[in-house]
């Protein structure tokens, strides 16, 4: 069984020497295909994150061949591991520093929901300080598992509109988070 992954054309109308397609569409499958993640790792998540990225697994495969380490060059930012109240700000500076469109997948227990670490010094999940799109389960989440999640990233960016980003309900998501 081949793990190569095999991307379609998108829905259209074909026909001898010409295929067309709406922009959303084709747009968004090459947004899907060439995502740039920023991993925000700070405990044993970002181990499995080493894993998924190593040649048994190898992340590339499905697009993400280059690793942004500069917020202003990557559009999904993978949070992984155990997010102190102090590292907050710091987190939503790199967020924010992001250009638009952007992604967030929060990666294991502790990035969705605090984890085992239930005490004052722990943020209970990183969607208290930025909208997060994706959340893999786990402690520390298998491989496969941050794999999925990074195919339904791909998927929901895949689908997105190019409009959806000025739409009042995203608007409005993102001034929940006080964000302008």
């Amino acid at each position: 069984m081949s793990d190569i992954q095999i991307v379609g054309a998108p829905a259209g109308v074909e026909g001898a020497g010409f295929f067309a397609t709406s922009l959303d569409k084709a747009v968004g499958l090459a947004r899907a295909n060439s995502l740039w993640p920023l991993p925000f790792a700070t405990s044993c998540c970002g181990i499995e994150f080493m894993a998924t990225m190593a040649s048994h697994y190898d992340l590339s495969r499905f697009g993400a061949e280059r690793l942004s380490f500069s917020p202003r060059q990557a559009d999904l930012l993978m949070v992984m591991g155990t997010i102190a109240k102090k590292m907050g700000p710091v987190l939503r500076q790199v967020y924010l520093q992001m250009a638009e469109p952007r992604w967030v997948m929060a990666v294991g227990a502790c990035a969705s929901s605090g984890g085992i670490f239930d005490t004052y010094s722990v943020l209970q999940g990183i969607d208290e300080i930025i909208p997060v799109d994706v959340y893999v389960p786990g402690c520390p989440p298998r491989p496969e598992a941050i794999i999925d999640g990074f195919m339904n990233i791909q998927e929901l960016v895949k689908t997105e509109t190019l409009r959806r980003r000025n739409a009042p309900e995203y608007q409005k998501l993102l001034a929940s988070y006080g964000i302008q």
